[in-house]
């Protein structure tokens, strides 16, 4: 491990992956640190990302695909069905990854511009000077070094214990962070090829059970629920286990994962001196839905465009790195993060009549553009009683500005 890099990357999910890749093909000295010993493991997440997303970045290898979904299905808590065929789904439509091996290829593609890569390596405490970030001691094996650097790209997850110890408040609240778990189920009776959607108080307070395909009877079948309606006897693995025997009795579990994911505001601003936050560090998962993957890989990359015209100028300031922070939130990603945030505020209120009401409401609808802003519009007008709640609630002017 050399001693002094041009940029530090802590963190190698996509978003840390992609900054690094993008400031090695320019020609600058990276280091990736990842502080499990195994890139991509454990999988954190339900692996959905949107097809149009992706493709914005590079086709998708066929080996990072474990599904192709065409539709998608949301049920409600009475029962009811709600089918988006694929004339209808739209932007919906996408990919189940592989994340082990998607998140494995995207650190080898920034290895293979020439990033140097460190696995089971901590960060455990930043280099501050002058209120600047000039690097962290790593701690890799027990043996500590001091690796500098003219940048650091925080991009170690919702933890993000890094940004918080440089200084930066990346406290969510408990209501904000939604608290997940997920099995890896075989022998379940499911359609390979679209993803289901289980809202309501009962099966997910706060939050909804997805089941996201893998291949043949075999999903990902997992919960959210917000992280202050978790009791004792109603923690998200009793949440699904619940689910599970009612729905896959016979099914198999072969992998169990949990954790958390935070459905708050982004943070007030993504950059410090000499810092860079990227990805779920910097809040920037969708607070509607939870995903993250599409927002990881368009923040690193955009860290990695304006932070080495930073580092080519010889300023590294917040200052310097503020067109990073200023881009994505005037981009379609966080006007999208904007939106999604304070619809969020307001479904996760709803009684399940009024969840009832919309699922069945939606079924009748023909959408002939489907995406989120679309689709609150048209449930806003087929459903007058919650309308007047969301315009209460200020939702509707905010979703008539977009």
């Amino acid at each position: 491990m050399k001693r002094e890099y041009d940029v530090l990357v802590v963190g190698g999910g996509p978003g840390g992956a992609f900054a690094a890749k993008t400031f090695a093909e320019k020609g600058y000295s990276v280091l990736l640190t990842e502080k499990r010993p195994a890139i991509g493991a454990p999988v954190r997440c339900a692996e959905g990302v949107g097809k149009a997303l992706m493709h914005e970045f590079f086709k998708p290898e066929d080996r990072w695909v474990a599904a192709e979904i065409e539709k998608a299905n949301i049920i409600a808590p009475d029962g009811f069905k709600m089918e988006l065929e694929p004339e209808k789904a739209g932007a919906e439509v996408g990919y189940v990854l592989h994340r082990k091996v998607f998140d494995r290829d995207l650190v080898w593609m920034a290895a293979g511009a020439g990033a140097d890569i460190q696995v089971k390596t901590r960060a455990v405490t930043p280099i501050m000077e002058d209120g600047a970030v000039k690097g962290a001691i790593l701690n890799q094996g027990g043996i500590a070094h001091e690796v500098r650097a003219g940048l650091t790209i925080a991009a170690d997850g919702v933890e993000s214990k890094f940004a918080r110890w440089c200084g930066v408040d990346t406290t969510v609240p408990l209501r904000e962070m939604e608290t997940c778990a997920q099995y890896l189920m075989t022998g379940i009776d499911i359609d390979a090829h679209a993803t289901e959607f289980y809202v309501g108080n009962n099966i997910a307070p706060g939050g909804y059970v997805w089941i996201f395909p893998k291949g043949d009877k075999t999903a990902n079948v997992g919960i959210g629920v917000g992280g202050d309606r978790c009791k004792p006897g109603n923690r998200p693995i009793d949440y699904l286990n619940r689910f599970v025997a009612r729905n896959f009795p016979n099914g198999k579990a072969i992998e169990l994962i949990a954790g958390g994911v935070s459905i708050c505001q982004p943070l007030p601003c993504t950059v410090a001196n000499n810092l860079m936050i990227v990805g779920d560090a910097a809040r920037v998962s969708d607070p509607l839905t939870g995903g993250g993957i599409y927002a990881a890989l368009y923040t690193g990359k955009l860290a990695g465009d304006v932070g080495s015209k930073a580092i080519e100028k010889g300023d590294t300031s917040a200052q310097a790195l503020m067109p990073y922070d200023e881009t994505w939130r005037a981009s379609y990603l966080g006007k999208a993060l904007e939106r999604n945030y304070q619809i969020k505020e307001v479904f996760v209120k709803l009684n399940d009549d009024d969840l009832n009401a919309i699922v069945h409401s939606v079924s009748k609808m023909n959408l002939s553009d489907f995406n989120t802003l679309n689709l609150i519009k048209n449930i806003i007008a087929a459903n007058p009683k919650l309308a007047i709640k969301l315009g209460k609630a200020g939702l509707k002017s905010l979703l008539d500005s977009f």
